[in-house]
Order: structure tokens, then sequence, then C-alpha cells
């Protein structure tokens, strides 16, 4: 089976890649599984399209082999664009997934149904020693719900209901997230590059 390295330390952010790679009969390795003392690369982009590629060539360079990375985050119109690519450290260090829960819907307290139109951006960047980097995008578009529901996924899925959908992400079972997630959707984009892989 063919390898592939996930540049993240974000444990569900790995396992819904590995789980996603399995398709294509590719092992997605996450930083945490590799032995060596691989610095955090500092996220110093404005878009996530830079921060992706920060990621992902940084740490191509340094293990000389190809590496994808993912900057992802919620883009809500209504906080006119917020969090975006702050969407992991919104609430401020260290990184807190309930504290940045709350400080959205607080943001939103006074936010009618109808302006919580948000949706979840993910961007690939695959850096491949010698070659020009990859990138693709994907979207989940949604709103954002008033109270966290759910035990599943992380990050803000407990207050984002995905289009056409009564549940949040975090009431979807893992296989239901994956099939309509915004790094599921920017990976079929790269099919064609993850087929020459295997």
């Amino acid at each position: 089976m063919k390898k592939i390295i996930i540049a993240t330390k974000n444990r569900g952010k790995a396992k819904e890649f590995e789980t996603m790679f399995t398709k294509y009969n590719i092992q997605a390795v996450s930083l945490l599984d590799l032995d060596n003392d691989i610095p955090d690369v500092e996220e110093t982009g404005s878009t996530f399209k830079e921060n992706a590629a920060l990621k992902a060539e940084e740490i191509s360079r340094l293990l000389e082999t190809p590496v994808l990375a993912d900057d992802s985050g919620l883009v809500i119109d209504a906080l006119n664009g917020r969090p975006g690519i702050y969407s992991a450290r919104y609430a401020g260090e260290p990184k807190d997934d309930k504290a940045n829960v709350e400080k959205v819907l607080a943001e939103l307290k006074e936010v009618p149904e109808e302006n919580r139109s948000a949706r979840f951006v993910c961007v690939l960047a695959v850096a491949i020693p010698g070659e020009k980097t990859l990138f693709r995008t994907g979207y989940c578009e949604g709103k954002i719900q008033r109270q966290p529901r759910g035990e599943n996924g992380f990050g803000y899925d407990p207050i984002f209901v995905p289009k056409d959908y009564d549940r949040t992400m975090a009431e979807l079972a893992p296989q239901e997230k994956n099939n309509i997630s915004h790094r599921k959707n920017a990976i079929v984009q790269l099919e064609d590059w993850l087929k020459s892989l295997s």
C-alpha cells in the first residue's frame, strides 16, 4: 500500500484523512505517526492557500518526499468571513474548540436564522520535491445553529448544520460526515493525482 504524509498533528483531521484515503488504497501517515521531531510550521499566510502551501512545502523539504497539507476553517457571512484562517485559535491560545464555539455563538447572538449562512472551506496543497505545488479547494455549505449538538467530529462541528440537513456535523456518523465534508470535496478533486500514486 502506498503512503502519503499528511502535514498535521490534529488527531481528528488525521483520522478523517486516514478514512478517506483507504478507498484509494493509500495509507495516510500524519506527523503524529512519525518518530522524528518535526517542528510546527508557523501559519503566517493571509489565506487558506498560503497556509496550506507553507505547511506542505516546509515538511516536504524536511522529509524530501511528497507531503499533503490542508488549511481549513469556518467562514461565516454575518461575521465578514470570520473566523476564517483563525478558526483553530479564534478564542486565543492555546487552541480550545469549546471556547471557539462559544465565541462564535456569542458574536451571532442577535443574528436571525436567515442570516446565519456559513461554509467550511478546505484548501489542500500537495508539495512534491522538484515540482510545482498542487492546490485543490473544497466547500461544505450550511448554517450556524444556536446551541451545540452532537458528540462526533471536532472543532465547529457541533454548531454547523450542513445544507439540506437538520442535524449538525457532530450529530452525523463519521461516514455521513466524510461523504459531504469540505475535506472530502477537496480530495475528490485530487483523485487523478492519487490514482497515479497507487
